[in-house]
């Protein structure tokens, strides 16, 4: 309530640019920064030690399509998860900037050093021509390899934390953010997948540069098949723990989370789709370890493709399931923190916002303020008439018919016991009744409601006058 709407009304208001940007950027962190750096560390020391000057040139052709990605679209992606959650979400990175700032700044030094580390061993490949430089240049991957991994291990404490603020809840100590109790469970099985689909990356780049080497491609299927399999156990156990770890309440969440709420009874059938992908991995894993010369090249391309579908739809399925929560039992998705609800609920929330229009709900301005309300409880997760329209939501309710605006006010009062995912309505009555106002015109004007980007920003005609 404290910030200016940034508002984008056809999808959803904006979080779907943050998830968008956020998924690419993992996509491109997890298989490539630190799953494929140890990996082709590994590939560089075999070579030099067992003297395949074609196994080191593979590394580095490999490497050069790493470097290329992470240093662009990896960078970018990663900045541009900053700026769409400070457009779209500033209650929420503005609190855990508050609560995980020291861990941010150690990130940010982390990360600083990854990209130099990056740099320095992919343009010192070439010059690495002697024995004593090449031991040097392997340094410089191991220590790449190590930070890389530091900067997920920072990240996933922010990541946990969202889910499980442990006992934070009582202490607020830094400490006890960093160390909740999903951390332990999710980097484990963050590190194990990271592994997993780094092997399965170089796999599929193997298969475009040894067209005319298939020697070389054998060693890799050989070698990647123990990563491969070895992480996919561990991803099995630390999935279990981490599971285990997710509260309840949350964990009910999993149909919606995993399919949507339109094909939320399709679980059973995604569950087995889920143990067909793990069982194909498994298959291509155990027939490269066995017979590496019996899987042809495009065989490659099926793990790869699973692996980018089943980390997107980790993180999809992250997302969603701690709803209603920003963070676990301290803030709502609709920026409201959990202590402020039965005062905002009593005095109205429309009096305590800074940018809104009206302070309070008459019977000429309703339909405005009602506006003001849809914008501060519902627009970070619903459109009006776009991706997760709320005019969609209530036609599946009530029909196309008549709408009852009494039985609406009572919905929404109750809206979070029927529906887990949705936080409690922040306001009072008079709110509710004019959200409901702003609804029902919305139904008849159909006009897409716009952010403080386009309309400017919306001042309470009361400070206007001063």
């Amino acid at each position: 309530m404290d910030f200016p709407s940034y508002y984008l009304d056809h999808i959803a208001g904006g979080r779907l640019i943050i998830g968008l940007i956020a998924s690419i950027h993992v996509l491109i962190n997890h298989p490539l920064a630190v799953g494929a750096y140890p990996i082709l560390t590994f590939m560089e020391w075999w070579a030099h030690k067992h003297h395949r000057p074609d196994i080191d040139q593979l590394a580095y052709k490999i490497t050069f399509v790493v470097f290329i990605v992470t240093t662009t679209i990896g960078a970018m992606t990663g900045v541009g998860i900053w700026l769409s959650t400070s457009l779209f979400a500033p209650f929420g990175i503005g609190s855990l900037l508050r609560v995980f700032f020291f861990g941010w700044f150690a990130e940010w030094l982390v990360f600083i050093s990854e990209v130099c580390l990056i740099m320095w061993w992919f343009l010192s490949w070439k010059k690495a021509d002697t024995p004593e430089k090449k031991r040097k240049h392997i340094k410089i991957g191991i220590a790449l390899s190590i930070m890389s991994w530091l900067t997920m291990a920072l990240i996933v404490a922010v990541l946990g934390f969202m889910m499980n603020t442990g006992d934070w809840s009582q202490s607020r100590a830094f400490i006890d953010a960093m160390t909740a109790p999903l951390y332990l469970p999710q980097l484990g099985f963050r590190t194990a997948f990271a592994f997993m689909t780094g092997a399965v990356f170089v796999w599929f780049c193997t298969g475009f540069f040894t067209k005319k080497n298939p020697q070389a491609r054998y060693w890799v299927i050989e070698k990647l098949s123990h990563v491969t399999i070895v992480s996919l156990i561990f991803v099995f156990f630390f999935g279990i723990w981490y599971w285990s770890r997710i509260p309840e309440a949350m964990r009910a969440n999993q149909a919606v989370a995993l399919l949507s709420q339109g094909f939320s009874g399709w679980l059973g059938k995604f569950h087995s789709l889920l143990m067909w992908t793990v069982a194909t991995f498994l298959v291509i894993g155990v027939g490269g370890w066995i017979v590496p010369r019996l899987i042809p090249r495009w065989a490659l391309l099926i793990p790869t493709f699973m692996g980018i579908w089943l980390l997107g739809h980790f993180e999809r399925a992250r997302e969603f399931m701690r709803k209603p929560w920003v963070i676990a039992e301290y803030m709502y998705s609709n920026g409201i923190r959990k202590d402020e609800l039965r005062f905002l609920q009593s005095e109205g929330m429309l009096t305590h916002a800074t940018y809104v229009k009206h302070r309070k709900v008459t019977a000429e301005n309703r339909i405005e303020a009602g506006q003001d309300v849809f914008m501060i409880s519902c627009s970070r997760c619903h459109s009006t008439t776009g991706i997760n329209g709320v005019l969609d939501k209530f036609t599946l309710m009530y029909g196309p018919g008549d709408w009852n605006a009494d039985g609406m006010v009572s919905f929404l009062g109750t809206m979070h016991k029927t529906s887990t995912f949705m936080p409690p309505f922040p306001g009072n009555r008079a709110e509710k009744e004019a959200l409901v106002a702003y609804i029902l015109d919305l139904r008849k004007t159909r006009k897409p409601l716009e952010g403080a980007q386009t309309e400017g920003i919306r001042i309470p005609e009361t400070q206007t006058s001063h």
